[in-house]
């Protein structure tokens, strides 16, 4: 095993749900800097194939000012390393979050309410927008 491969299995794996790589153009918060504030840690953002699929569909499906959020959205993405997930598995990206989530143990960042409160039930953390000035974890890492 070389060292970059040994730090990259010490970085803490955190899903991103689609709606987290809005937060910076919703609440002026940079989401890999308000990441590291938080974690004080190496980390590796986590994009699943159904949450990139679901900003795809946004980019081509939008309204134009919808459009423009959804590529600076796709830009954060890129930066993500992104799991193929088995499409039959699952057709809808909160499913898909949750499975990986809980097989994996990553704890996930999202703003989405319904999804937090799945997460939690099944002791994932959960990373958020708090007052809409700082990220803020639910659970322990």
């Amino acid at each position: 095993m070389t060292a970059e491969s040994a730090q990259k299995k010490r970085k803490l794996k955190i899903i991103l749900d689609s709606n987290a790589f809005f937060v910076p153009l919703q609440f002026k918060i940079g989401v890999f800097e308000g990441l590291k504030a938080l974690l004080k840690a190496n980390f590796e953002p986590i994009l699943l194939s159904p949450i990139l699929k679901e900003l795809e569909k946004l980019a081509r499906d939008s309204s134009p000012k919808m459009r423009k959020e959804v590529s600076y959205a796709l830009k954060i993405a890129e930066k993500c390393t992104l799991i193929n997930i088995d499409e039959n598995l699952t057709d809808r990206p909160d499913d898909a979050i949750v499975n990986v989530a809980q097989e994996r143990k990553y704890p996930v960042f999202t703003n989405d309410r319904q999804l937090k409160k799945r997460l939690r039930n099944i002791n994932v953390p959960v990373i958020y927008v708090r007052q809409k000035t700082r990220l803020e974890i639910d659970g322990r890492i």
